[in-house]
């Protein structure tokens, strides 16, 4: 059961940088906020997107790391490092969709959110770690007596203040995507974890019998 676990957590990283490829392709019409930020310090310091992704994944790691260790598993290491280099990757291949600045990048966008929607779920319903922004907005949370959601909305805003001053890809789409994207996540997780379930369910009995 241990392999299907780790299937679908590199699965669900695979699928969620691959979204983020695609919805940075039509930034221009606003992007979530921390890859807001990540286009930003790319566009002022180079290196790449995903490197970027990579420095601030690691930065709250290792603020989790002190001060929380709890949300943290082998999928919290991998999606720091994973998902980063998928978005380079994906991005690097020239194979994504181009911007056409017409209804259609409104698509794009919307199959990016899909699919990176679908992989957050995936990944998370594996069990193996939260993603090390995840974690930190979970520890905000228990230390502020805070719901997940309201924790979420109080950290990405700031995340997307910050974005924005640095002169980050903010536009009507960054508002939106936290909303477009959790129903699409909320689906995911509780289609693997059904999925799951049932797998162990259906081992347990052979197991008995055996």
């Amino acid at each position: 059961m241990k392999w299907f676990r780790f299937f679908l957590l590199m699965t669900g990283l695979l699928l969620c940088g691959l979204g983020i490829a695609i919805a940075i392709k039509v930034k221009h019409l606003g992007l979530h906020p921390w890859d807001v930020l990540n286009v930003a310090l790319f566009e002022l310091f180079g290196l790449s997107i995903g490197t970027w992704s990579i420095i601030s994944g690691l930065i709250l790691l290792a603020f989790s790391l002190v001060v929380n260790r709890k949300y943290i598993g082998v999928g919290t290491f991998l999606n720091t490092i994973l998902i980063g280099l998928f978005i380079d990757f994906f991005l690097w291949t020239g194979l994504l969709p181009s911007a056409t600045h017409t209804w259609v990048d409104y698509l794009i966008l919307i199959l990016g959110i899909g699919i990176a929607g679908t992989g957050g779920g995936m990944y998370v319903a594996a069990g193996l770690g939260a993603g090390p922004r995840d974690g930190f907005m979970l520890y905000i949370a228990d230390k502020t007596k805070l719901s997940v959601s309201h924790a979420r909305i109080l950290v990405e805003s700031l995340v997307l203040i910050v974005g924005y001053l640095l002169g980050g890809p903010v536009f009507i789409m960054s508002l939106l995507y936290t909303f477009l994207l959790s129903p699409v996540f909320g689906r995911s997780l509780m289609v693997f974890k059904g999925l799951i379930t049932s797998i162990e369910e259906r081992r347990v009995p052979n197991s008995i019998s055996s």
